[in-house]
């Protein structure tokens, strides 16, 4: 089944509402001083069931200049618009704002309905209808259908019903592929229910139970339940009216404008790469840095327009630009919106999102920046795709990509393949995702990593490698620990790198002492077999061989790392060899007499209380002895 939604357009007291009532049989005027001052302020809805059966979403708007915003919040939805035209005035101030905002949102079926036929003869009524045809050349609209009625009278309502319905069979319904996006136009509390949120849905679909995001706060939430039209519904599809229960969340937290999206499917950000087109109409130029209400889905925020390209922007032309705005945004490339001067309001212009969370301000006048631009706007998928990863070489998720494109996820990972295997993109497996990087920034990466690797040998040879937190803060700093660990394991898989546990190396390096650090190694390794047990402290040792601090450090950490040194207190280390041979004896003491004091192990060793202590500390750590009172028995390695 197609949904679809069919919004209203026209200057106030044109009869919209009236004209809503008469097709439908409801008043979507809900608020007192709406029915008080007889004109519509907010959005209304309603449902319309056209001849052949098919039932449509209906979004009422207020034609007053002074309620624009809350049209703009519903115009966001549209599918098909009813530009409707008062018989007794024509083409009027908010006629033509409206019209400019549905050519600026690319709102391309319609019907144009003159209301109020019961007021003129029929002479006036063809004078109006001329009129109108001149005011649609060149828009949309121009060859849309028109229809004259009487809301009032009843009079064509018929007509435009059956008008109606062969103009939505050939209206293309949104796309339910793909994350959801719920733009927000009404946030309330509902009694025993807590906080309700109603849009129209314009990609995808929402499960009762599905885990969704609310943007740009960064909300998550579950869906409690989900109406359409009144009706309790399971699930709902992109071009239907909903109303969805979310849990857990306050009516603050939310606002108009909000987004209820797929989680982490949407990023916030305070910058939008656009291609800006100003009205004709537009009352005079607009600047660089120019300030300017901005308008789209259900949303408005303000921001500066920064203009790539020129100092100024004539009226009816467009150029590149940046908004930055004042507050965080969400937005997915190919959605279009409109600007309105700060003051006075007025709209003068909109265009489309090529790029909705760019990684940086761009800088003016830049050609590398505006030919990228081009390519995210008129690129194919498969250029666009490595557009964004060029803009950020810092390993997006597969789903992340598809996001920041525009791209459906299946798209996007059929691309990635596509590109792999043109040798362009390079995929990063983990975790059961997919992480992708451009090729040349990959390899790069590699060989600058492999520099740092080298330098760092020859600094520390006695090392196994450089340490991976390190090098993790010192060279990729904006990847976390986990896309780190995918992206070190894929260059392991390609041989360009080895890892440890704990650390990289270059392929080819070995760590081992020179000549010189081995004749000391040699001569400590004697000095400790021969004071057994009863070493010297380290301290003693690395200086008695000329050792610095440091490189004594150095020394250290390489026997222990190989196992030749064993550390059993502090500043206290011995040959893996005595201990064994300590093990032993303590094993066969222990088969005789079935427990020990530390004064046995003293006399046993040949040592002193000094080092028999931290031995038998050692010992219950291994597991060879166990400590009861003043005495050890035998520990579980011994069986």
């Amino acid at each position: 089944m197609k949904h679809l939604i069919i919004g209203t357009a026209g200057h106030v007291n044109h009869g919209k509402t009236a004209l809503v009532k008469a097709m439908t049989g409801v008043d979507t005027d809900r608020l007192k001083e709406e029915k008080e001052r007889g004109i519509s302020i907010e959005l209304g809805f309603t449902a319309l069931k056209l001849p052949g059966g098919p039932k449509y979403g209906i979004v009422d708007v207020p034609g007053n200049e002074r309620f624009i915003k809350n049209m703009l919040a519903g115009a966001g939805g549209f599918d098909l618009v009813l530009l409707v035209v008062a018989a007794d005035e024509g083409v009027m101030p908010q006629t033509r704002e409206h019209l400019d905002i549905i050519q600026l949102l690319q709102v391309k079926k319609g019907v144009i309905v003159l209301t109020k036929a019961d007021l003129v003869d029929e002479e006036w009524v063809d004078l109006v209808k001329e009129e109108v045809r001149d005011f649609l050349k060149g828009t949309v609209l121009e060859d849309a259908p028109l229809v004259t009625v009487s809301a009032v009278a009843g009079q064509g309502i018929d007509n435009l019903l059956e008008l109606l319905e062969r103009v939505a069979e050939d209206t293309p319904a949104k796309t339910t592929a793909g994350p959801p996006r719920l733009p927000v136009d009404r946030v309330f509390s509902v009694t025993g229910f807590g906080t309700v949120v109603t849009g129209t849905l314009v990609a995808g679909e929402i499960r009762v139970g599905d885990s969704v995001e609310v943007q740009p706060q960064g909300l998550i939430t579950r869906v409690r339940s989900l109406q359409s039209h009144g009706e309790k519904v399971e699930f709902v599809v992109a071009g239907q009216r909903v109303a969805a229960n979310l849990a857990g969340l306050e009516v603050e937290q939310i606002s108009r404008g909000s987004v209820v999206a797929g989680v982490n499917s949407l990023k916030s950000s305070y910058h939008l790469d656009v291609h800006l087109s100003l009205l004709k109409s537009a009352a005079k130029p607009l600047k660089n840095r120019a300030r300017v209400r901005f308008y789209l889905g259900s949303g408005q925020a303000l921001g500066r327009v920064v203009l790539l390209d020129r100092e100024e922007l004539e009226p009816g032309a467009m150029a590149f630009a940046q908004i930055v705005m004042e507050d965080r945004t969400v937005a997915v490339k190919g959605n279009r919106f409109v600007i309105r001067s700060y003051s006075p309001m007025r709209t003068i212009g909109g265009g489309v999102v090529i790029d909705p969370a760019p990684e940086r301000r761009h800088k003016r006048f830049r050609s590398e920046v505006l030919k990228a631009l081009e390519t995210w706007e008129r690129g194919t998928p498969a250029e666009i795709l490595e557009q964004y990863l060029r803009g950020n070489p810092v390993l997006p998720e597969l789903a992340d990509a598809a996001a920041g494109t525009g791209l459906q996820v299946s798209e996007t990972e059929e691309l990635a393949q596509q590109l792999a295997l043109q040798g362009k993109v390079k995929i990063v497996p983990g975790d059961g995702k997919a992480y992708l990087m451009l090729t040349e920034v990959y390899r790069r990466m590699a060989g600058e990593l492999q520099q740092m690797l080298e330098s760092y040998h020859r600094e520390y040879p006695l090392r196994e490698g450089y340490p991976k937190e390190e090098l993790r803060y010192r060279k990729f700093p904006v990847l976390n620990n986990k896309a780190f660990q995918f992206l070190i394991e894929t260059m392991e898989n390609d041989q360009l790198v080895r890892c440890t546990a704990q650390a990289v190396a270059s392929r080819s390096f070995v760590s081992e002492p020179g000549p010189e650090m081995n004749l000391i190694i040699d001569k400590i390794r004697k000095e400790l077999a021969e004071a057994s047990f009863q070493p010297p402290a380290w301290s003693e040792l690395t200086a008695a061989a000329g050792l610095s601090k440091s490189a004594g450090s150095e020394l250290l950490r390489y026997l222990l790392r190989t196992g030749e040194l064993k550390k059993v207190g502090e500043n206290l280390y011995f040959l893996d060899e005595t201990l064994n041979t300590a093990s032993r004896v303590i094993a066969g003491f222990l088969h005789q007499k079935g427990e020990m004091t530390i004064g046995e192990l003293r006399d046993l060793l040949q040592t002193s209380r000094k080092y028999a202590l931290p031995l038998l500390g050692y010992f219950d750590k291994e597991r060879i002895t166990r400590r009861l009172g003043d005495k050890r028995l035998p520990g579980k390695a011994l069986g």
